[in-house]
C-alpha cells in the first residue's frame, strides 16, 4: 500500500497549480512570521503562529482535494477488511484469537506510516512545488520548522487511525478498551521512534531527492516491526514500533491502566523512543547542512 500523505502532487493542471499557490503562501507565512524586526531573536518569536500556519496548511490541503482524502481513508479500511475476511475465509474461528492483535496493528500501522511518510514526503514535495528554500529562510530555523511539521503529522496521524479504529471494531464486532490517559501515550512513545526514522529519511531526500520507492519500502518494514513477539525475546524492545507496539496491544485487548505497567517497561519504552528520535533529528541536521554547503536546495 502506498501512502503519500498530503496526495495533492497527484493532482493536475489547475489543482496542482492551486495546490502550489496555497504552499507558497504558506511558506512566504512561514518565512515571515517573527520578523517584524530585523533583530528579532528566536527566542523572543512565539512558535504559536508557525503552528497554526502548519496546521492551518495541511487542513487546506485534505479539504481541497476531498476525494484524495476519501480515498486514502478507503483504501487503508479495504487493506485491513482484505486481511480480515481473508484470515477469516482461511483460518476460520482461529482468527478470533489474534483479532486483537490484527485491529491494534492495523491502529498502530496507520499511525506510523501517516507519520512518518509526513516528514519523508514533505521534503520531495516542498522541491517539486520549489518552495524548500522559503522553509530556509524562517527565522525559526528549518529544523524547527521541520519539526512542527512533525507535531501536526503526529496529531494528524491520530485522526487518521481513530477513525480507522471506530470503523474496524463494528465491522470485526470486537470492541477494544480505549483508555485515552493510557492509548494516547503508549501510541505517542511509539510512533515517536518512527518520526527519528521520518527525520532521518526527510535528510536524505534533501541530499539524494528523489526517494519515492524507498520511502515506500520501509512503510512496509514497519509490519513486522509492530508484529514483533518481545516477550519471547527481549532484545526485540531495541527495535522501534516493537515495544510500544506490545505494550499498547495489552492496554486495549487486556484493559491494562498506564500505571499498571512495570516502571521499567514504561523507561524502556520512553528511551528507546527518544534514542531514536533524536538519532533521526541529528542525521536530520547534518543532511541539511550538508545540502545548504552543496548548493542542492534549489536542485530537483
Amino acid at each position: 500500500m502506498t501512502t503519500d500523505p498530503d496526495g495533492s502532487d497527484r493532482a493536475a493542471g489547475r489543482g496542482s497549480e492551486s495546490t502550489r499557490a496555497t504552499d507558497a503562501s504558506a511558506s512566504s507565512t512561514l518565512a515571515a512570521t517573527g520578523t517584524t524586526s530585523e533583530t528579532a531573536t528566536i527566542a523572543d518569536a512565539s512558535i504559536l503562529p508557525l503552528l497554526r500556519v502548519i496546521a492551518k496548511k495541511q487542513f487546506v490541503l485534505l479539504v481541497r482535494y476531498p476525494l484524495n482524502t476519501l480515498s486514502r481513508f478507503l483504501t487503508m479500511l479495504i487493506f485491513f477488511l482484505v486481511v480480515f475476511f481473508g484470515g477469516r475465509a482461511v483460518a476460520g474461528p482461529a482468527i478470533t484469537e489474534s483479532l486483537d492483535g490484527i485491529i491494534v496493528g492495523f491502529f498502530l500501522f496507520t499511525l506510523a506510516i501517516t507519520g512518518y511518510a509526513g516528514l519523508a514526503w514533505n521534503v520531495t514535495r516542498e522541491a517539486q512545488w520549489g518552495t524548500l528554500e522559503r522553509l530556509f529562510m524562517s527565522p525559526y530555523g528549518f529544523g524547527t520548522v521541520m519539526a512542527v511539521k512533525a507535531v501536526v503529522n503526529v496529531c494528524l496521524s491520530f485522526l487518521w487511525a481513530t477513525a480507522l479504529l471506530l470503523v474496524m471494531m463494528p465491522v470485526t464486532g470486537r470492541w477494544l478498551s480505549i483508555d485515552v490517559v493510557t492509548v494516547v501515550p503508549l501510541a505517542a512513545l511509539t510512533i515517536a521512534s518512527v518520526i527519528g526514522i521520518g527525520f532521518c529519511f526527510a535528510g536524505l531526500a534533501l541530499v539524494y531527492k528523489r526517494l519515492e520507492n524507498l520511502f515506500q519500502l520501509v512503510q512496509f518494514g514497519f509490519v513486522p516491526l509492530i508484529a514483533a513477539p518481545v516477550w519471547s525475546y527481549e532484545w526485540l524492545k531495541l527495535l522501534p514500533l516493537a515495544h510500544g507496539s506490545f505494550l499498547t496491544r495489552v492496554a486495549m485487548s487486556e484493559g491494562v491502566r498506564l500505571w499498571e505497567f512495570p516502571a521499567s517497561e514504561l523507561a524502556v519504552l520512553t528511551a528507546v523512543s527518544a534514542a531514536y528520535l533524536a538519532a533521526g533529528y541529528y542525521c536530520f541536521v547534518l543532511a541539511s547542512r550538508k545540502a545548504r554547503r552543496e548548493g542542492l536546495l534549489g536542485h530537483y
